[in-house]
């Protein structure tokens, strides 16, 4: 690997390290010659995050504008071009290497220009429309990285994990994505408690959640759990050196959903985070477990929420 590869390795591994902390720990159970590669996928993903979220100084145009010319930059590359670029080498390399899909790179990148112009989704299968993109493909990306006996089969266990997640955050972030002119909790969820979007303002505002905004929450958290059992089997389709890192980040972002409930379903009061030795404890005893280890998953109330509103396989 010559210099400039490496160096694009290692920009992914920093940002990874830096904005993707729950992540980042799980990753860091993967065999050494699979992490730079998950780096990498991370850092395509974050990079375009960061030019429609991280620039509100900027308007909308400018972001389509920014966003627009990286992509190009990125298929250019696809197609053999040389690349002045700190992140995309690495992603490039990762692409060849493992012969990922490029659709799901397409998919991807099409999501992330919703959020210059989607401020909200009428139905939970309008998300899912903008989550295929955003985090389903995350999912498939990874699994030739990760590796599979029947990468077939795990394939739709892989998706739902990536929804799992994404959700998860969607969930975690109400406030910070209301702050940035969107709602990622559809409307008809909101309309069914009686939830207005001044009401999630007012929120954010008194940092308190009202009771129809904690009925709401609820909801979207058995949501999420339904995305999480039906990935569950997926972790044993893996690679055994593979499961320990997944297995871990499984446990993990569930875990934030615990800290949901633990708050009473107030995400506002603060933000929902698995403590320090809660993180290094899970990865402690997934690495020690080994492969063959039970995976706890999540109860899902299907009373609640049935499989059709919350599109999990």
């Amino acid at each position: 690997m010559d210099e400039s590869l490496a160096a694009s390795y290692e920009r992914c591994r920093e940002l990874h390290r830096h904005h993707g902390r729950t992540y980042y720990l799980a990753t860091r159970l993967l065999p050494a010659w699979k992490r730079r590669h998950v780096h990498a996928l991370y850092g395509f993903t974050r990079y375009a995050d960061e030019i429609v979220d991280r620039t509100d100084d900027l308007p909308a145009a400018d972001r389509a504008t920014a966003l627009a010319g990286w992509s190009e930059r990125f298929v250019a590359g696809l197609h053999g071009a040389p690349v002045d670029d700190p992140l995309l080498p690495a992603v490039l390399h990762t692409i060849a290497v493992f012969d990922l899909d490029r659709a799901d790179f397409t998919s991807f990148l099409r999501s992330m220009a919703m959020d210059l112009t989607v401020t909200s989704y009428p139905r939970y299968a309008d998300l899912l429309d903008y989550m295929e993109g955003s985090a389903a493909v995350i999912g498939t990306m990874m699994l030739p990285i990760l590796g599979s006996a029947d990468p077939a089969a795990a394939r739709e266990p892989a998706r739902q994990l990536g929804l799992a997640f994404q959700l998860t955050n969607f969930i975690r972030d109400v406030g910070e994505d209301l702050y940035r002119g969107r709602t990622y909790l559809p409307d008809e969820d909101l309309d069914r408690f009686g939830v207005t979007r001044a009401d999630l303002a007012g929120a954010v505002t008194r940092r308190a959640a009202t009771p129809k905004i904690r009925s709401l929450i609820a909801y979207e958290v058995e949501r999420a759990h339904l995305h999480y059992a039906a990935a569950a089997p997926g972790v044993a389709m893996l690679a055994p050196g593979s499961r320990s890192c997944i297995r871990a980040a499984y446990t993990l972002y569930g875990g934030i959903l615990d800290e949901v409930v633990a708050a009473d379903y107030d995400v506002f009061v603060r933000r929902a985070t698995v403590p320090n030795h809660r993180r290094a404890a899970v990865a402690a005893r997934a690495l020690l477990a080994g492969p063959h280890a039970p995976l706890v998953v999540p109860p899902a109330n299907l009373r609640t929420v049935s499989r059709e509103a919350a599109g999990a396989a």
